[in-house]
């Protein structure tokens, strides 16, 4: 009975994501934005409604929870299928280091914000789960894709602008004030994180939308797109990422049980639009991440079904 509610859980949070991306689809096809609203979405996206919503999601999680062997697990996972990623585009294909970075990111980025929090509730029973990943991607991962990716745009390296960028990224520090009153135990009253509530929740619906408009007049893999790369970070992420998650939990940390099928079902989550995101707003590797984000979501049912029956019980 568990597994046939999981597996509904996961076709409902899918079928809302969908719906969402479809609507999106046709507002870009329709162009009543404009020609420059999918870049004025991502915008706000990026510096006003992510930190919001990163904001509150980590300063009412459960520390217990933020620093649960969920942490070690999906480092690892994620390590394991970017790196693989990043030797293969910089050593074998000589790609860019900004592409290399956008599909180290794609190979093992897990969506735990606009998928991961709506599959942790729906699928996981407590959207807390995903809070971990959340840090780890925020506070580790994101850091140091974006201080490669802001010299390679600047075209030059400074000590002194590797040191400072973290602390002038808005989704960064959104999220490691999120930890500190995680960590400290301060709860803000009501009126104080409410504004910060409603701005966060438009998060998901907007990427979403800005997603469905950037695939209008798109067709996914084609000649040119670097197919090669779409299709190995893709794999990576779908396959890879959710054994390594399941193979180190299990062996190395001992999992069983809900702690196991919780660390596999976020390792399989597909890759997220922060990912797109980033890309758009360096201008590299756009068509890689839009790509590896369309064709992990859709993929990423499957794997979670077949992770649902095999885990859930």
């Amino acid at each position: 009975m568990r597994q046939t509610g999981v597996m509904i859980g996961v076709l409902t949070g899918f079928g809302i994501i969908g719906a969402i991306i479809l609507a999106g689809y046709f507002v870009g096809r329709s162009g009543v934005l404009g020609e420059h609203g999918r870049f004025v979405l991502g915008r706000v996206a990026f510096y006003v409604l992510a930190p919001a919503l990163l904001f509150t999601v980590l300063a009412d999680a459960d520390v217990h929870v933020l620093f649960s062997s969920l942490l070690p697990v999906s480092l690892i996972a994620a390590a394991a299928a970017g790196l693989v990623f990043a030797v293969v585009a910089r050593l074998v294909w000589k790609r860019s280091v900004s592409e290399s970075v956008i599909g180290t990111l794609a190979s093992g980025y897990t969506n735990a914000n606009n998928i991961g929090i709506p599959v942790a509730l729906y699928v996981l029973g407590d959207p807390a789960y995903s809070a971990p990943v959340i840090l780890l991607q925020l506070l580790v991962f994101a850091p140091v894709a974006l201080t490669i990716l802001d010299i390679q745009d600047r075209g030059r390296v400074s000590v002194r602008r590797i040191l400072v960028q973290p602390f002038t990224n808005p989704i960064i520090i959104a999220s490691a004030l999120g930890v500190l009153f995680a960590v400290l135990g301060v709860r803000l009253p009501d009126p104080v994180m409410e504004p910060f509530r409603l701005v966060g929740a438009a998060m998901v619906p907007v990427v979403l939308i800005g997603f469905g408009m950037s695939l209008h007049g798109q067709r996914p893999l084609a000649p040119g797109s670097s197919r090669r790369d779409v299709l190995l970070a893709s794999a990576l992420k779908l396959a890879v990422m959710p054994l390594v998650a399941w193979s180190v939990g299990h062996f190395v940390f001992g999992l069983t049980g809900t702690a196991l099928f919780v660390v596999t079902v976020l390792a399989a989550l597909p890759t997220g639009q922060n990912v797109f995101n980033y890309a758009q707003r360096y201008e590299r590797g756009e068509i890689l991440a839009r790509d590896v984000v369309l064709i992990t979501t859709l993929l990423s049912v499957p794997v979670l079904l077949v992770v649902a029956a095999l885990l859930a019980g």
